[in-house]
């Protein structure tokens, strides 16, 4: 048996053909959201390639080109060189900053003639790789503190040069990097706390700060209450009025970051989500058109091509950040019913395959891939029906955008080559 027969006989094609549905669905979507009724321009027409729809289309004929040489290059080679690969997207980020060409106030693109790409989007990928390879290696434990600095260490660098070049939202994916630490042994207290944190930080922005202490102070009398007689030790009850202070101090200092840290466009943003009244005619509009979009849709839609609120331009961002908002007024319901369960149905089956891998590198970086899936999916969607704030990341394989559907394809596929030939990798538990 040859190469080629070899990974086309082991490839999962339940995992590849989920893939076709979303990149076939994301671009009819693509298509729609730019379609003009008064002036249709279809794929033979000239100019077509000239639309995003056309551009996106180049883009899916280059990724295809992609995974054949992603499936070619030998398995061993993204264990081998997984260092490398993040090394080499790190200084991409560096050399972003100095040469890029800066678009939508964001500093972290590189244009190529009439295409840009953003070293961003792949330095997911490379760190999901960089995690794998260090949590395989022998002797690595989570519950050691010099191994969580290590982790937290290649976790930090991208996201903080991301930030350098203001894109926030892009730098956030990040942070799902905990479901990947937890599944290997990270204690359970880290994601604790980190949870804990979301909520205080919702909590500080919906509620006025006397009432929040007034709630952790019963929060910490109804602790000390349940408690065992013989854990009513002064050392623990010390320890959890701490903790209740620390969370305390945290919410007084939300407010001061938000007034003071944050840019005046990242503060409206959060006070659109606590308020979706807030400034309906500039930052709350576009969650406010999105929600009108969705809504109109109804049970069934109002059919392809049909859509009124994207066809003329109500919905800003329509085939990239907000490219859902054509599926709920097109699809309706049931449509957008259908995507969330293609999505749902590619997350289970990427954590399926991860699970059954016999090397702790692809079973890492498996995990890896379906984090940095869960988060863009959860959030994309969450922004469009006003459950999150708005922070500009991509639908994964819907969205608009050539660095968008390559780093996520070359994610998947990536997993997919380690998949084909998990019975061939050495077993490093």
């Amino acid at each position: 048996m040859n190469r080629e027969e070899q990974i086309s006989r082991n490839l999962d094609w339940v995992t590849v053909t989920l893939f076709i549905f979303c990149v076939v669905a994301g671009w009819m979507n693509i298509y729609a959201a730019i379609y003009n009724p008064e002036h249709p321009i279809w794929i033979f027409d000239k100019g077509f390639f000239d639309t995003n729809s056309g551009k996106q289309l180049i883009w899916i004929g280059t990724t295809v080109l992609l995974i054949i040489a992603i499936l070619v290059i030998d398995y061993r080679f993204y264990d081998t060189f997984a260092f490398f690969i993040y090394g080499f997207f790190v200084f991409l980020l560096i050399a972003v900053l100095v040469v890029g060409t800066e678009v939508k106030g964001s500093h972290s693109w590189f244009r190529i003639g009439a295409f840009q790409l953003q070293p961003a989007e792949f330095s997911k990928m490379a760190t999901a790789l960089a995690l794998a390879k260090y949590l395989s290696t022998p002797q690595i434990n989570l519950a050691r503190f010099r191994d969580q600095l290590n982790v937290a260490l290649i976790i930090a660098v991208p996201p903080i040069l991301i930030l350098v070049s203001n894109e926030t939202g892009v730098a956030l994916v990040f942070s799902t990097f905990m479901i990947l630490l937890y599944r290997e042994g990270l204690p359970g207290i880290y994601p604790g706390i980190f949870l804990s944190i979301i909520v205080l930080f919702i909590l500080s922005l919906v509620f006025e700060e006397w009432k929040i202490y007034v709630g952790l102070a019963v929060l910490l009398g109804l602790v000390i209450w349940a408690m065992p007689r013989y854990e009513r030790k002064t050392k623990n009850i010390v320890t959890i009025a701490a903790v209740t202070l620390c969370m305390g101090l945290f919410t007084t200092g939300v407010d001061w970051a938000v007034n003071n840290i944050l840019k005046e466009h990242q503060r409206n943003r959060i006070r659109v989500l606590v308020d979706p009244d807030f400034d309906r005619k500039k930052t709350g509009y576009n969650v406010r058109q999105a929600k009108i979009a969705i809504g109109s849709g109804g049970l069934i839609g109002k059919g392809y091509l049909q859509g009124t609120q994207t066809k003329f331009d109500f919905v800003p961002e329509q085939s990239t950040d907000f490219i859902f908002c054509t599926v709920g007024e097109e699809f309706g319901f049931m449509g957008s019913l259908i995507v969330v369960g293609l999505f749902v149905s590619l997350l289970f089956r990427v954590i399926y395959l991860a699970e059954r891998q016999k090397s702790r590198f692809a079973r890492v970086y498996g995990y890896g891939v379906a984090s940095i899936i869960f988060f863009h999916f959860l959030v994309n969607i969450g922004m469009t029906i006003g459950l999150m704030p708005v922070i500009g990341i991509p639908l994964p394989f819907f969205s608009y955008g050539g660095s968008s559907l390559w780093s996520f394809s070359i994610l998947l596929f990536i997993f997919l080559k380690l998949d084909a030939h998990r019975s061939q990798m050495l077993s490093r538990w």
